[in-house]
């Protein structure tokens, strides 16, 4: 088994899921602002799960999106929305495994960490909410493709943005508060 598999069915890598999914309905739950599109609203909730993604990796953070996307559909009453389900564990695998070599946990997030981390996050918000969310919303659901694609246009702007500063302060603080290795000295 390889040092993914374990960290994700880790203790850490369990309670990591638990907490990480807890945030992230909470946060688009109660925490987003709507927009000007019927059943989109602007959020932090990503830069949370792009976190523990690159914490835990690509199993975890597709199953914090996947999770705590359908218990904040299951909550708002709509039913689950499987396609947009579908697009935010996506986004999660997709930072798993493109943040696989960072060292946060040795308090290193280096520019150019931070260069992979918001390039994945375009890459992976565009995919999702460019194309993944709408196609299969058309395919799902049969809707409107004009009206699919603004909202995936609208939610992959904003999560882009989102992401990209929350995100990055996020990872950043998180290695910060790590002691870097070798930075303790022997009296």
């Amino acid at each position: 088994m390889n040092s993914m598999m374990k960290k994700s069915f880790s203790v850490k890598g369990v309670v990591a899921l638990g907490i990480g999914t807890a945030l992230f309905f909470v946060l688009m739950r109660y925490a987003s602002v709507p927009s000007p599109l019927p059943n989109t609203t602007f959020g932090i909730q990503y830069s949370v799960q792009a976190l523990v993604s690159v914490l835990y990796g690509p199993f975890i953070g597709f199953l914090v999106g996947l999770i705590g996307h359908m218990l904040n559909d299951m909550a708002a009453g709509w039913g689950v929305w499987w396609s947009w389900v579908i697009a935010s564990g996506f986004f999660g695998f997709v930072m798993g495994f493109a943040s696989r070599n960072m060292k946060l946990d040795d308090g290193v997030f280096s520019k150019k960490d931070m260069v992979i981390f918001n390039v994945a996050q375009l890459i992976a918000h565009g995919i999702a909410w460019g194309g993944m969310a709408p196609l299969l919303d058309i395919l799902i659901y049969s809707e409107p493709a004009n009206k699919v694609f603004a909202q995936g246009l609208l939610a992959g702007v904003s999560n882009i943005i989102a992401t990209g500063v929350v995100g990055t302060l996020l990872c950043l603080a998180y290695a910060n508060a790590k002691p870097k290795q070798g930075s303790l000295e022997k009296e």
